[in-house]
């Protein structure tokens, strides 16, 4: 798939790359799949608490019940609704595989966008100095031989939480990750020379940018014909970016190619205007979610023990509806955490009653959940990583039982 111009892979390419065969030594490792729902997701409509009369009267356009009627909120425990287009998800929360935390966020009140992101990918809440984001340090951490699919991004630029001094990978499409000869040179000049010398161009600004570790996946992804891939059977994945992006996460867990740390985004969620209840945006937004989740979850099933995904977003929206039907930056949100090792079923947090007196700023939903707890739970327990105040600086350890021991 990676040919040179019009006559396929040369021989010696073929060789080099059953020369790198990933060691059974990367295999069976955990591995951790973050998506970042980037524009700020309203966790008040994806996770509701239906019983809020509060809630209900301030957002008489956007407010969903349970009910047996089409289009009503999914009960989940007495409490709080999943929202109708995410209903994929409510087989996993029954299973007791998805687990949900309200009322998460970030400790520093930025309403900004571009700034929460930052803060919450670096894990630095108040330090914009850190150049190094939290997955990176991660990948620093887990302390075990590397391959160059240790950490990967499957975006078209690399993200600011895999930012740092440890090796990563930013692939926005493992068909485009290709290279040129600038000739076809022959058996003699392979072994006098090394793989990297045989390049003069690359074909994307990638691999431009990096160095060993891009050459080395290229080795390894001649072995795998990506371009052929096949889901496995029920796994049905939306032809969203989103969807495109898990499913390549999905091909690079089952080449045994030593992935320990991915990531994806979804965008989209910033819904200031006609946010929509059962449709709209939102709407949209909650299904490519769920769907393509679950088709993830159901392509990687002979690997299931060995992976946990985790969504994220910066912060939620406001309480109250604004005047053009939708809502606008608020404070905390929710978040998704999927695998056989969480203690799902449960949604997790402190959401008070939604009285304006109970509300941050008058108008929000409080943060009473620091992300850094989260991701710090899921993280050190599934990577098995020991030191938190690595992984998250100037941070107090607060401990939540998301995930099962042993």
């Amino acid at each position: 798939m990676f040919g040179i111009g019009t006559g396929g892979i040369p021989p010696f390419m073929a060789r080099a790359a059953e020369s790198l065969k990933v060691s059974s030594l990367y295999r069976k490792k955990k591995i951790l799949v973050c998506i970042f729902q980037r524009g700020a997701m309203d966790g008040l409509m994806a996770v509701t608490p239906y019983n809020d009369t509060y809630l209900q009267t301030a957002r008489p356009d956007l407010f969903i019940t349970p009910s047996q009627l089409k289009g009503a909120s999914i009960d989940l425990d007495g409490r709080f609704g999943l929202h109708p287009s995410m209903n994929m998800f409510e087989p996993l929360f029954r299973e007791k595989r998805l687990a949900i935390v309200h009322g998460m966020g970030s400790p520093n009140k930025t309403r900004s966008h571009f700034d929460a992101q930052d803060y919450m990918e670096s894990g630095t809440p108040f330090d914009k100095g850190n150049v190094s984001g939290w997955l990176n340090r991660a990948s620093g951490l887990i302390g075990q031989d590397a391959t160059p699919f240790r950490a990967v991004s499957l975006t078209s630029s690399m993200p600011r939480a895999l930012n740092g001094d440890y090796p990563a990978l930013a692939i926005r499409n493992l068909q485009d990750f290709a290279v040129k000869l600038e000739r076809s040179p022959s058996d003699a000049q392979v072994a006098a020379k090394s793989f990297e010398d045989l390049y003069d161009h690359a074909s994307s600004s990638l691999l431009k940018e990096t160095g060993k570790e891009t050459f080395d996946a290229i080795k390894m992804l001649q072995s795998a014909n990506v371009a052929q891939y096949k889901p496995a059977d029920g796994a049905s994945y939306p032809g969203s970016p989103l969807g495109n992006a898990l499913k390549q996460i999905a091909q690079l867990i089952k080449m045994d190619a030593g992935l320990e740390i991915a990531f994806a985004e979804s965008g989209g969620w910033d819904t200031h205007v006609n946010q929509g209840a059962t449709a709209g945006p939102f709407a949209k937004n909650a299904n490519d979610l769920s769907k393509s989740v679950t088709a993830f979850w159901t392509d990687v099933e002979a690997y299931q023990d060995m992976v946990t995904l985790m969504t994220m977003t910066e912060f939620g929206r406001t309480v109250k509806q604004n005047g053009n039907r939708g809502t606008d930056h608020g404070r905390a949100s929710c978040n998704f955490i999927l695998g056989n090792d969480v203690q799902g079923g449960i949604v997790y947090g402190d959401v008070k009653e939604l009285a304006r007196e109970n509300l941050e700023d008058g108008r929000d939903l409080p943060v009473t959940t620091d992300f850094r707890t989260v991701f710090s739970a899921v993280a050190t327990s599934h990577l098995q990583i020991q030191k938190n105040n690595v992984l998250f600086p100037d941070w107090n350890e607060i401990t939540i039982p998301l995930m099962r021991e042993g």
